[in-house]
């Protein structure tokens, strides 16, 4: 129905002598209020107009480009070059404009900048009707030349647009964040996720040893049984997983609230049971590799991952927790900035404190400089060390640092944060080839908010565009630097 009124508003534009894009646009304004956003009609529409329309349009425009307009002579470039500084100008006067009546901050109109400088199908929409049309003299009322010319319109302008929107957001987030005060006012909840009988003791240790004294019940431990079972020896094992974790609680005199849960598989179970109980933080073991093909964390971290904002710690003890002499902390930029640092913070000078060992700080100078400060404010008692760590990509540098009675601490980030690089990607591969004979914690802070979106598009485009954005700044701003 929704495409046969399109079609209909388009046929009718034609009908009285008007372009049929205008008809099909004036048509989508009418119905997109009626179409809920979050629908099975709404997500075949998108499909549809991703898949089909949308490259269609794109290649058939592709297919009236004549690159040898642009090459042959220096009109195309000159019409180009005009029609990218007077947009590029355009939007900017407009945006100071509205910065000026509105007083807003030099940041925010760098911001709504990069948001609305882009020119895409709009604007090549526009300029193909143009060119479409004839003058009485037989000529296009639009040339090869400003068709040519919009096409490098468009690929400068969201170039810019995409560059200029990135930095200037982080910078937004970062005056906007707050590293200082605690990012929740919640009561700190630990969740240990049982599956591997080897490692409950460890995981329990370090609960023991993070966990915020002042509270109680604070602790809790979850077994997932698949709902799909209804064997009675795994409700056996649950139960003896849960008592081990019980008895080395006991033993430090601190409760635990057993749960078992039974769901359709281990990361639904665990993300239900997290949000019924306002978790705060899940430890869990790192998981291992049962084949090939088989990813460094496991399907568990990743769906955790995606389904959940709360702190993440992924560990792996060689020794008992008790007996580590060094906490080494590998901090990455911007770590500052992000909503869950007070949180790893105080697990991890808490952690120093009770064993009575080191924490080892490896970090640019402005993180360090807030990690100093920070400590000096919350946990001056702590023995702490602090080293350089320029660049992330110079994470090997830890191998000599790190002994066999040490704790590697690992502070990583969800795709899309404030302190996501894209040098994370090589993490597993460098955790399993170099620091495979090392106790050592995986860490993703907790992030204010709503989890990121997995769809099917949210997932196809933030896991792979904004990687190749980023890569692309950089070597743009490399380049600049070079001249």
């Amino acid at each position: 129905f929704v495409l046969a009124m399109v079609f209909l508003g388009a046929g009718l534009m034609e009908f009285v002598g008007m372009e049929g894009i205008l008809g099909a646009f004036l048509a989508g304004l009418v119905l997109n209020r009626l179409i809920p956003h979050v629908s099975p009609l709404m997500n075949h529409l998108e499909f549809v107009g991703n898949a089909l329309f949308i490259p269609y349009f794109l290649i058939g425009v592709g297919m009236l480009i004549n690159l040898r307009v642009i090459f042959g002579h220096g009109d195309a470039l000159k019409v180009a070059a005009v029609m990218i500084v007077m947009a590029l100008t355009g939007k900017w006067i407009a945006c100071w404009l509205t910065q000026k009546i509105y007083k807003m901050s030099v940041l925010e109109r760098n911001l709504m900048y990069g948001l609305s400088n882009a020119q895409a199908a709009a604007t090549l929409a526009a300029v193909l009707v143009g060119y479409n049309i004839f003058l009485p003299n037989g000529e296009r009322l639009l040339n090869d030349d400003v068709l040519n010319g919009t096409v490098l319109l468009i690929l400068v302008t969201c170039i810019v647009s995409s560059l200029i929107t990135e930095r200037a957001a982080r910078k937004v987030a970062m005056d906007d964040s707050e590293p200082e005060k605690e990012s929740s006012t919640e009561a700190e909840k630990i969740l240990i996720s049982l599956a591997n009988p080897n490692t409950i003791e460890d995981m329990m240790n370090l609960s023991l040893v993070i966990r915020d004294t002042k509270l109680k019940d604070n602790l809790l431990a979850l077994n997932v049984i698949n709902d799909d079972n209804t064997s009675d020896n795994l409700r056996i094992r649950s139960k003896r997983y849960l008592e081990k974790a019980a008895m080395t609680t006991t033993a430090a005199n601190v409760p635990l609230k057993q749960l078992t849960r039974y769901d359709l598989n281990i990361a639904s179970g665990i993300i239900h049971s997290v949000k019924e109980n306002e978790v705060t933080s899940i430890i869990t073991g790192l998981h291992r590799k049962v084949n090939i093909t088989d990813s460094y964390f496991g399907m568990l971290t990743e769906n955790l991952l995606k389904g959940l904002n709360c702190e993440i710690i992924i560990s792996k003890f060689l020794i008992p927790v008790n007996t580590i002499k060094r906490i080494v902390i590998a901090v990455p930029p911007k770590a500052e900035y992000e909503s869950g640092f007070p949180r790893w913070m105080e697990h991890f000078c808490r952690m120093g404190s009770t064993l009575g060992c080191r924490v080892h700080f490896f970090a640019n100078e402005k993180t360090t400089t807030r990690l100093q400060a920070w400590i000096k404010k919350r946990h001056k008692q702590v023995l702490t060390d602090f080293s350089p760590l320029e660049d992330w990509n110079d994470l090997l540098v830890l191998t000599g640092q790190v002994s066999y009675d040490h704790l590697l601490v690992i502070i990583s980030a969800r795709p899309g944060t404030l302190s996501y690089d894209s040098s994370f990607e090589k993490l597993p591969r460098q955790l399993g080839k170099y620091f495979s004979n090392n106790s050592l914690i995986v860490l993703y802070p907790n992030q204010s908010g709503e989890p990121l979106d997995s769809s099917f598009f949210s997932k196809l485009y933030t896991d792979t565009e904004t990687q190749h954005y980023e890569k692309v700044g950089k070597w743009v701003y490399k380049w600049f630097k070079k001249s």
